[in-house]
């Protein structure tokens, strides 16, 4: 007789693969058939500029310009659909990730694609190790950190303080980055952590809005979680809740 919790077990990984296909073919799609209509749009757009510019009335020109910086914007939301589906069939590498040299070169990397940016950094001493993969952990700590830097654009100074909290849940760790940037809505928080969802204009600081999408999947495929708090024009703090490395992979 077949035993019903193989059964269940197997149903399961079945369903998995047809999941991690259909991925598979929805990333095709995208990263193939759609960009080749994406990159005949900008290219005939940028044809006509070149070819009939100078003879276009000024409206025209600017019709052109609009189609040229959409495709362009297309292109980037389809590079964060790309990179968010990836992250559901990665493997993962689990091992003991020692989050404060992490953290350091997270932040330094961040203040050489800033050098005109007054940037201070505040980091805890003797930050625990977390159990993640390396490579995961360290997208989403950079997404955090980035979006730390781009909130605080128009503070004289950028004061961003990384520390761990030590009332987190037994065996987690959990990790909280505070910013003195913009801030947002509480009130708007529920989308936070959707693609493409963003509680500022363009105008006001860029970017597509798919930095805490990609945070969260992380978080959820190494058993973790993130939070965010905010009050506008008074910063913002996220919360990481990871595995400690007393707490088996």
């Amino acid at each position: 007789m077949a035993d019903p919790q193989q059964q269940r077990i197997d149903t399961l990984e079945a369903e998995l693969a047809a999941l991690r296909a259909e991925m598979q073919d929805f990333s095709y799609t995208v990263s193939h058939d759609l960009r080749a209509s994406l990159r005949h749009i900008l290219s005939y757009a940028q044809l006509v500029q070149e070819d009939a510019g100078p003879l276009l009335p000024d409206e025209t020109r600017g019709f052109l310009d609009t189609i040229s910086d959409s495709a362009r914007h297309m292109g980037l939301l389809m590079d964060g659909l790309m990179e968010l589906s990836r992250l559901g069939s990665v493997a993962l590498h689990i091992e003991a990730v020692p989050l404060d040299a992490l953290l350091r070169d997270v932040a330094h990397e961040l203040a050489l694609q800033h050098p005109q940016r007054s940037l201070q950094w505040q980091i805890a001493d003797a930050l625990p190790a977390v159990q993640a993969d390396a490579a995961l952990l360290r997208k989403a700590l950079y997404c955090v950190l980035e979006n730390a830097v781009k909130f605080t654009a128009q503070r004289p100074t950028a004061l961003i303080a990384i520390a761990t909290d030590a009332a987190g849940a037994p065996g987690m760790v959990t990790l909280t980055v505070q910013d003195n940037g913009a801030g947002f809505n509480p009130a708007l928080q529920a989308g936070l952590f959707h693609p493409f969802k963003r509680l500022h204009t363009t105008k006001q600081f860029a970017g597509i809005g798919m930095g805490l999408a990609l945070t969260r999947k992380i978080l959820q495929r190494l058993d973790g979680r993130v939070d965010a708090q905010g009050v506008p024009e008074a910063g913002c703090t996220i919360t990481l809740t990871l595995p400690g490395t007393a707490t088996p992979p």
